[in-house]
């Protein structure tokens, strides 16, 4: 059979608060990232009036950010660090010969043609392209072998425990108050599963147990308790420069009055 080409017809789109890669954890049960799908007309309505009372639904979405011109044949999971590479069809890769993905996250509600979503590893504007419902005795099979997964410690045998400071939790409330960007969230999620993995992640060493972790223009203070697994935050600070905030700097990304308003308060 000859190779053939489709076209498909996008439904709806993602709004959310995730807008860079860097930005989205692993998968979205370990995520508290919430969000909406906005469904095109005519693709609310009678076409999801029976969604209602379902827990969770499967959604299929398009990477929009990745081309699938790049794909490789194995590719390294980013658990655990430093593993093996593995073949691209026994991963859950976003590098894929089609940028398709799959993703089941919690239905919280529905309004009009708005479905309210949590726990999403989607960016702000995914192009949906369908939507199904979670049926438990059909999709879950927890007994089922997982590959080379299961040679693997468990995550949760990995993961690390992450306590906020009280400045940090006051500094986060006020950027997401001010900037809508949720770095409380950002920080749980990032710093949990392989906290120190540079591969991964935009941090800077900073001194002996001392961590920098960017997130857009900000940059979150840690420290990373090896032994222990403890990872402590202790502050938010700009990433910006005296010269970067001068009145007639330019403005790119158009957050440097946050940012000023950050450095008054703190």
């Amino acid at each position: 059979m000859d190779k053939q080409s489709w076209q498909f017809e996008t439904i709806g789109v993602v709004h959310t608060l995730q807008k860079y890669r860097y930005e989205t954890p692993r998968q979205g049960v370990f995520s508290g990232c919430d969000g909406e799908i906005e469904l095109f007309r005519p693709y609310g309505g009678d076409a999801i009036a029976d969604l209602a009372g379902f827990d969770r639904i499967w959604v299929i979405f398009c990477f929009h950010l990745n081309s699938g011109k790049n794909w490789k044949p194995k590719v390294r999971p980013p658990f655990p660090a430093g593993g093996s590479c593995r073949s691209i069809f026994a991963t859950r890769s976003p590098y894929r010969i089609n940028p398709l993905g799959l993703s089941c996250v919690e239905l919280a509600g529905i309004r009009d043609n708005i479905l309210k979503v949590r726990h999403i590893d989607m960016l702000d504007g995914t192009p949906v392209l369908d939507i199904k419902p979670y049926i438990p005795e059909a999709d879950a099979f927890p007994d089922s072998a997982a590959g080379w997964r299961d040679e693997v410690p468990q995550a949760d045998a990995l993961c690390w425990q992450v306590e906020h400071s009280e400045l940090f939790t006051r500094q986060a409330a006020f950027i997401m108050k001010h900037a809508a960007l949720d770095l409380y969230n950002f920080a749980a999620v990032q710093l949990a599963n392989e906290p120190l993995d540079s591969s991964r992640k935009r941090l800077k060493h900073l001194e002996h147990d001392r961590w920098s972790l960017g997130c857009r223009t900000w940059k979150i203070i840690f420290c990373a308790n090896e032994k222990s697994r403890r990872i402590s935050v202790e502050k938010v600070e700009s990433n910006y420069s005296a010269a970067d905030l001068a009145p007639d700097a330019a403005d790119p990304y158009a957050d440097k009055e946050i940012h000023r308003l950050f450095l008054q308060e703190w």
